[in-house]
């Protein structure tokens, strides 16, 4: 095992650790951004350690096709390929199975994809899988596993887990460098509680470094997401980090957190900065709306990032979806929002002020003290009293459509 985890702090279940991998030692909670083919579009890896990312995640499917992992092992590794001294983790390649299940075909051997670069079948097994993370030299690899999306009900999802099972010990087999690189295992088991306990003890008998959240993020409903991540945290074991894979909203992030959850990925941070749009305590500032067309204030007045202190709204306004200077600059903005998200959770909890972390979160974000009951069952249950940032008799219809967090444009 090439990994250490130390709890540092902990408020409840929420807890602060360090996490030491061979090139990088971690500060979690924290927020990994998806570079898919070893790149996060728009920024260089100096400007990524500026802003303190500490891990990127990079995409075994993605990488096998362009530029191949058989070239990125000649070459040094990922690290050296694109200059990035810090932290890497790799998917495994089984998220495809959902997002291009029109080109796949799943069997018992493994994934059978459609290239999307040149139409040819490409079978990707467990074992191929752990190979090609072997060569790509990721500080953790993730195994192959059955991904169904959490709105599918029925046989499928049963299947699904028992396959994920059945494969981790394929996984486990033809990992060939366990001294160096860190094997995941990920919990399936759909929005069944019963399946993600099967799955959730199985993986725990096999003594993983560290474990993982999967199938959520997929557009279940938020009651049935905070539940599952509950239940996978309570029972996974306390010395191992835990990972809710796919999750990037940054008031999901809290939620997790105060669960017990420790890291996060998502593409979110940075594809919504390529539509114009910044993450702001208030909840997302949209940058084409026309009122930032005269707007001098800097996107966020609080914010110490580089795009704050040097530039106006109204002149990302002029940039966004028009010069991809516009999308560079949102990007850096919308990581470095992420990552100072992440060091506050852990300062917060280290000094053991956590619920008033969470408090002010909320009311940043929700001043009308409308906060979600998702959010507000999801509180009670991680010992987090929320009640001086909520309003009475607070109904959530509705509420819950992240992408446009209630901000004043104007204000």
């Amino acid at each position: 095992m090439a990994l250490r985890f130390e709890v540092l702090g902990r408020f409840n279940h929420a807890r602060a650790a360090q996490l030491t991998l061979p090139h990088f030692v971690c500060q979690t909670p924290l927020f990994m951004p998806v570079g898919t083919q070893g790149t996060i579009k728009g920024l260089t890896t100096s400007q990524l350690e500026e802003i303190g990312c500490q891990i990127i995640l990079g995409n075994t499917y993605h990488l096998a096709l362009r530029p191949t992992s058989e070239l990125i092992d000649e070459l040094g590794g990922l690290h050296k390929f694109m200059n990035w001294p810090r932290a890497l983790l790799t998917d495994s390649g089984g998220f495809q199975m959902v997002s291009l299940l029109h080109l796949a075909d799943i069997t018992e051997k493994g994934v059978t994809f459609q290239s999307p670069v040149d139409g040819k079948p490409m079978l990707l097994t467990p074992e191929q899988s752990i190979q090609i993370q072997n060569r790509i030299g990721a500080d953790i690899i993730m195994a192959l596993d059955d991904v169904v999306k959490t709105t599918i009900t029925g046989p499928r999802i049963e299947e699904a887990m028992y396959r994920t099972l059945r494969w981790i010990d394929r996984c486990i087999a033809a990992h060939k460098r366990p001294h160096e690189q860190n094997l995941f295992g990920i919990v399936q088991g759909g929005l069944d509680p019963v399946l993600r306990d099967i799955c959730l003890k199985g993986l725990v008998e096999r003594n993983l470094p560290g474990y993982a959240i999967g199938g959520l993020a997929g557009g279940e409903d938020k009651d049935s997401f905070w539940r599952v991540v509950a239940q996978c945290t309570a029972a996974l074991p306390e010395d191992k980090p835990r990972y809710v894979m796919g999750v990037g909203y940054p008031l999901d992030i809290v939620v997790c957190s105060a669960l017990g959850a420790d890291m996060y990925d998502c593409v979110y941070p940075t594809r919504t900065a390529r539509f114009g749009a910044a993450l702001v305590p208030e909840g997302v500032l949209k940058l084409k709306h026309q009122a930032m067309s005269s707007d001098v204030r800097p996107i966020d007045p609080t914010c110490e990032c580089m795009v704050c202190k040097n530039y106006t709204r109204a002149y990302i306004h002029c940039l966004v979806t028009k010069d991809a200077m516009g999308s560079q600059l949102l990007s850096f903005h919308n990581l470095h929002y992420m990552m100072k998200l992440s060091r506050h959770l852990h300062s917060s909890i280290v000094e053991g002020r956590f619920p008033e972390f969470v408090c002010d979160f909320l009311q940043k974000m929700f001043p009308k003290g409308d906060v979600p009951e998702w959010v507000c069952n999801a509180m009670e249950v991680a010992g987090i009293d929320i009640s001086s940032c909520c309003a009475p008799f607070f109904s959530s219809q509705d509420k819950m459509k992240e992408e446009v967090f209630p901000i004043n444009v104007t204000a």
